[in-house]
């Protein structure tokens, strides 16, 4: 990325591309790059589209990820790289499976699997996609963010219009900045800023990427607090993610969100993930923190 203060949407998405392509360092471990003007604690996404590059890059191109299951142990910190270190559990005729462990500094960060299986046919059902609206009529949630800035404190503010690779549409935009109390379900369009190349690996990585946006704030909606609120201590617990169909990363799709459960400092949210023509592609789950800050609590 270059060094203004405004990147093009191209420029964006090549410094996405880079954070995703980890470098091997043989022997099954991978190093994935630091964010570019990174600051503070890494995102989720981004530990996750990298442990799923490192084990992609030991597993056959016939075998495609299937499903992956992490947890994270501590956060990231934008100081420094990301070790990688992928373990072979099992390379069985139909079915492959990676442990994969995520370090800074020789302290682990994430835990993940990772299965992988050989495509073939079977019976096939799909929950049908949420009647919205399209992705065309609404308003960039970039554009939304800058509306309401000048309302947050500036540290929050600077995080948040920092430009991002993956455009996001959302179907109802003051959920996520209100404080009024309404139903556990938010809706949103999303795709790469820019086009990606044609490989398969890197619209999966870009999609696991994705994946831990705007999912878990789902379960603040129906409670008198924002996730822009600077006394409420939100992190992400663990993620899974399971791919169901072929998808380019660089068109629209449908993340549909929903949270039928918070308590005990935890909030829980389920996501489905559907191609603009309606085809599920891809079901998310994930357990967040969900903390007022002043109780001081490790």
């Amino acid at each position: 990325m270059t060094a203004h203060d405004n990147p093009t949407p191209q420029e964006l998405v090549a410094s996405l591309l880079t954070l995703l392509d980890v470098k091997d360092h043989g022997g099954d471990r991978f190093q994935g790059s630091r964010k570019i003007g990174g600051v503070g604690r890494v995102f989720g996404g981004q530990v996750i589209g990298q442990a799923l590059a490192s084990a992609e890059r030991t597993v056959a191109d016939d075998r495609p990820v299937h499903s992956l299951h992490a947890y994270f142990l501590r956060g990231g910190n934008e100081d420094h790289e990301i070790e990688f270190k992928v373990e072979r559990d099992l390379d069985g005729g139909s079915f492959s499976n990676r442990r994969i462990v995520a370090s800074q500094l020789g302290t682990p960060i994430l835990n993940m699997v990772a299965s992988f299986q050989r495509r073939e046919e079977g019976f096939h059902h799909a929950e049908p996609m949420p009647q919205v609206e399209g992705p065309d009529g609404l308003t960039p949630e970039a554009e939304l963010r800058q509306r309401h800035a000048e309302n947050l404190p500036e540290q929050l503010r600077n995080r948040l219009l920092r430009p991002r690779p993956i455009e996001l549409r959302p179907l109802n935009p003051d959920q996520y900045l209100n404080r009024k109390p309404g139903d556990p379900v938010a809706n949103t369009w999303f795709r790469s800023a820019a086009a990606l190349p044609d490989d398969p690996r890197i619209h999966r990585a870009v999609l696991a990427y994705a994946s831990d946006m705007t999912l878990i704030g789902t379960a603040t909606l129906p409670h008198d607090i924002s996730s822009a609120d600077e006394n409420l201590m939100m992190a992400s617990l663990d993620h899974a993610l399971w791919f169901h169909d072929d998808f380019r990363a660089d068109e629209w799709m449908l993340y549909a969100c929903d949270s039928p459960w918070a308590g005990r400092a935890r909030g829980f949210a389920r996501g489905r993930i559907y191609s603009h023509d309606g085809r599920l592609l891809a079901s998310v789950a994930q357990e967040g923190l969900m903390r007022k800050i002043e109780s001081k609590r490790a």
